[in-house]
């Protein structure tokens, strides 16, 4: 069959259970496609090919014999680099870690080996999950598929474009302020944060670890679905991994949207958007209440605060975080300093680039003495506001709307001198880290030829509910366009 690598994950499972295709055949196509494309792309630090390619094997000798290949088996993944894989290079974009090979895997990785995981590469990434560009990998920056001249966003960019590139069929991201949405937006993609404590953080390394979350980043509805039923559930390795059963995503996607409350917070579609996101927006607000949903203005008063607020906590959990990269353990370490401290001082600075020491230092200021409780503790008295805001909102909505990012992918190099202006794109993504909640983004049209996301906000543990509304939306707005081949790779 042509083009398998641009075929979805729930497509591809089942030509592969009816033995239509060979596990080998789809990896041969991905991994053909990463050829054709990645030098332009530049999704992967390490392709995994050998790895993918036993993998594939195996997955097609176990369907020989007639048994469980496993539910992720023979569909190529990628992998954020942030997610700790035995024996494979887990660098986390930074000089840090550049040779880092853990010893063990992380929860999701280890869930998805268990069902046949064939993982062809460590996707690309913003060094240590601090940016909304990929542009902070301390190795190369990774260009959008949709127009090779700009961001594929970030911080899980390398994962977003992969799978738009059809370098990947499906992948794992996480999300700290936006870092699985905004990159689905800018690409075209389905892009999942779950609710804090659904899916485990064990192996992930740790950004921000009251708001770090591990998500699947999907071409749709489905294959989202099908990808969280497999990283769900309790794990005793993860201290804030919550109890539970783990509901049957895929089994709620045919519900329809009719009846359902839906509120569209003010605070999100304010000045900033532009006339493309704002148009797309107002389309699918249209196809909601077309299929019956009900659709009314909400409001987060305390949202102003939102990006401040995430501006003090997250940085000064890196700054802690961050710490055991020392050189004394593992990670690089620089060699002849006179002391200890001076071989801190040394290899900090040469493994560290500028976005991270800026947020290091943004972080050990908050937390320093005398300023902790004006900042730190300000900041989580505000997000405690934020909480309960979305939770009086729930009490009259059964989900929220909003745009992923006030714009489409912006430039390659467009905003690196700027910060502010870089955090400012996780404006509408920021708040539901800070609260918990899940929220997932689906593309919604097109700005000037490039794809905008929706942002389709829940409640805590409803996931279930929210994949209902993404998948009934989706199929209204029957969003069919590709990648253009004159500005980026097509598909």
């Amino acid at each position: 069959m042509d083009k398998l690598y641009a075929m979805k994950a729930w497509e591809l499972k089942s030509l592969l259970e009816r033995r239509e295709v060979s596990a080998a055949e789809v990896l041969d196509s991905v991994l053909d496609r990463i050829v054709e494309v990645e030098g332009k792309v530049r999704s992967y630090i390490t392709v995994t090919e050998e790895e993918a390619r036993k993998a594939a094997a195996a997955a097609d000798a176990a369907r020989a014999r007639g048994e469980d290949a496993g539910a992720a088996a023979g569909v190529p993944m990628a992998v954020k680099d942030v997610l700790c894989t035995r024996g494979v290079r887990t660098t986390c974009g930074s000089r840090m870690l550049e040779n880092y090979l853990p010893v063990y895997d992380a929860t999701v990785v280890g869930r998805l080996r268990a069902e046949g995981l064939t993982m062809v590469g460590k996707a690309n990434m913003d060094e240590f999950a601090m940016g909304s560009s990929t542009e902070n990998s301390a190795f190369f920056p990774t260009r959008n598929p949709w127009d090779l001249g700009r961001v594929p966003g970030g911080s899980s960019g390398g994962s977003a474009a992969a799978v738009a590139a059809g370098e990947a069929v499906w992948a794992l991201g996480s999300d700290t302020g936006g870092s699985i949405r905004q990159p689905a937006s800018f690409c075209g993609l389905v892009g999942l944060k779950p609710t804090y404590g659904l899916v485990s953080r064990y192996g992930l390394v740790a950004f921000a670890s009251s708001l770090d979350q591990v998500g699947p980043i999907a071409r749709d509805v489905r294959d989202c679905a099908l990808l969280l039923s497999l990283l769900a559930g309790h794990d005793p390795l993860d201290s804030t991994s919550l109890p539970g059963e783990v509901p049957d995503y895929l089994a709620a996607l045919g519900g329809g949207v009719r009846g359902l409350k839906v509120g569209v917070p003010r605070e999100l579609v304010q000045e900033g958007l532009t006339a493309g996101v704002r148009e797309s927006l107002e389309n699918a607000l249209r196809l909601l209440e077309e299929m019956g949903a009900e659709v009314s203005e909400a409001s987060l008063p305390n949202l102003d605060y939102a990006l401040s607020a995430y501006y003090i906590i997250a940085p000064a959990e890196a700054s802690s975080n961050l710490a055991r990269f020392d050189g004394v353990r593992y990670g690089l370490r620089v060699e002849g300093a006179a002391d200890m401290l001076e071989m801190y001082g040394r290899t900090r600075a040469a493994g560290f680039g500028p976005e991270v020491k800026r947020r290091i230092m943004l972080g050990t200021y908050a937390l320093s003495a005398g300023y902790y409780e004006a900042y730190y503790g300000q900041a989580q008295k505000v997000r405690t506001l934020i909480i309960m805001d979305f939770e009086e909102a729930f009490r009259r909505f059964d989900v929220l709307v909003s745009p992923t990012s006030p714009t489409p992918a912006f430039g390659l190099g467009e905003k690196v001198e700027d910060p502010l202006s870089m955090y400012l794109s996780d404006v509408c993504t920021i708040p539901v880290n800070l609260a918990g909640i899940p929220a997932v983004s689906i593309p919604c049209g097109l700005d000037e030829g490039l794809p905008v996301g929706l942002q389709i906000m829940g409640k805590v543990l409803d996931e279930a509910n929210l994949l209902r509304v993404a998948h009934a939306l989706e199929e209204a707005l029957e969003f069919r366009a590709e990648p253009d081949p004159a500005r980026g790779v097509g598909r």
